[in-house]
């Protein structure tokens, strides 16, 4: 088997597919790694996970199940895909990252830290999602957007946009969130509601069914505000 030294580390063509491993990472003799593809350090590929393309497993990152890391993307740090999860494009997932289930990253969209994707939730675009935060259920997060801090995307909500979702706030059902909006503080966003323009929630904030919270609006009552029912919340000041 033919050995390809880089930076002082022996690597040997993957039995599956060709692509290079450390001699340091561990690969299962069913997994596939492309013919470009590269595992270093002391990463592990497990199963019948596939890393192809230009991708890049690495650290001490775990891939396993049906995971498929391809394209460009790179998997490090002590990052876990498994699953049926999908990393592609060019992103990346690091720190303690887990990305589980049906889970699709995609795009230049980054998970890192703490953070969590799981279910069907799909990150695209430039969006990241870091700290502690959790993507799950049907949810998109796309665009620029950001969700950080501890707070909680699920069920069929989406954000885009330039969005920022941070601290303990709670955006489920089929909210969307976009624009530049920002939600903080223990804000829950739920069923229709719509948070967009330059709107601004935070504090412990209750908004749903079909609320619009549009333009330059600021809602930040830290007494639990409510908004409910079919209001439409604008300023353009």
């Amino acid at each position: 088997m033919k050995k390809t030294v880089i930076k002082g580390v022996n690597y040997y063509p993957h039995s599956n597919g060709g692509g290079l491993v450390a001699e340091t990472a561990t690969v299962s003799e069913t997994a596939y790694i492309g013919p470009n593809a590269r595992v270093h350090k002391q990463a592990k590929v497990t199963d019948n996970a596939r890393v192809s393309g230009d991708a890049k497993v690495s650290g001490d990152a775990k891939v396993s199940g049906n995971a498929d890391v391809r394209d460009k993307a790179k998997v490090s740090g002590n990052a876990d895909v498994r699953g049926k999860a999908k990393v592609s494009g060019n992103a990346e997932v690091w720190g303690k990252a887990k990305v589980h289930d049906q889970a699709k990253i995609s795009g230049n969209a980054k998970i890192s830290d703490n953070a969590t994707v799981s279910g069907d939730a799909k990150v695209s675009g430039d969006a990241w999602v870091y700290n502690n935060a959790k993507v799950f259920g049907n949810a998109k997060v796309f665009g620029n957007a950001q969700v950080y801090g501890h707070a909680i995307v699920f069920d069929d909500a989406q954000v885009y946009g330039q969005a920022l979702i941070g601290n303990n706030t709670e955006v489920s059902g089929q909210a969307v969130i976009g624009n530049n909006a920002k939600v903080f503080g223990n804000a829950i966003i739920s069923g229709q509601a719509v948070i967009s323009g330059r709107a601004k929630v935070s504090g412990d904030e209750r908004i749903s069914s079909n609320i619009k919270v549009t333009g330059n609006s600021k809602i930040f009552d830290y007494r639990r505000f409510k908004v409910t029912g079919k209001a439409i919340v604008t300023a353009n000041t």
